[in-house]
């Protein structure tokens, strides 16, 4: 069974929250239904934000004290990694960075569960990557149920300006995704995806 055919099991069933001893954090953690308005993930909100009001006044730093502050928040941060602020994201502690990642201005983030991004990966000004979904089911979503899926981006990728990458999707090494495109399916490796939905192109 796929992870999504569990999940609309899951979702058909009713998603029993007061049967699962786990907390909210480590459902969040493991793709699974969770409700975000929660105390310990609202203080984990508030932490991140007070960090992103420290990283995005940081126009006139150099690269080594961005990274420096990266390192803080990040699961891990490659060496040589650059984000421009603005830079916008849910919790930070999912983010993991390869060497040399480069991030242009006003990119954001939605890390509910892990997004990784590969050496070397150049991305665009105005880029989400977005891994928070929510259930199909409308009675669910009046619970403030949500789950998230990975992203998963290889190295040596181009994400063109303006570009969204939805939950679940993997794009493989040396890719290239045009400006503006919205991906909703893996693309493999060297391939270029443009459009929206993206779609391989030649």
């Amino acid at each position: 069974m796929t992870r999504a055919n569990e999940l609309d099991e899951s979702m058909d069933q009713g998603a029993d929250q007061g049967a699962d001893p786990r907390s909210q954090k480590q459902r969040m953690l493991a793709g699974d239904l969770y409700i975000a308005d929660d105390p310990e993930l609202a203080a984990d909100n508030r932490r991140v934000s007070a960090w992103m009001d420290r990283y995005n006044a940081t126009n006139t730093l150099g690269q080594p004290e961005r990274q420096a502050l990266l390192a803080e928040m990040f699961a891990r941060v490659g060496e040589g990694c650059n984000i421009r602020p603005p830079f916008h994201c849910d919790y930070g502690y999912n983010i993991s960075l390869g060497r040399g990642v480069f991030m242009n201005f006003n990119c954001c983030v939605l890390d509910v569960v892990a997004v990784t991004i590969g050496d070397m990966t150049q991305i665009g000004p105005g880029v989400q990557i977005l891994t928070a979904d929510h259930p199909r089911d409308p009675a669910q979503r009046r619970q403030m149920l949500e789950f998230g899926r990975p992203v998963v981006i290889g190295a040596n990728v181009w994400i063109g300006g303006g570009a969204l990458i939805m939950p679940g999707v993997t794009i493989g090494d040396d890719a290239i995704i045009g400006a503006g495109s919205v991906v909703t399916r893996d693309v493999p490796a060297g391939a270029v995806a443009v459009g929206n939905p993206a779609r391989i192109r030649g």
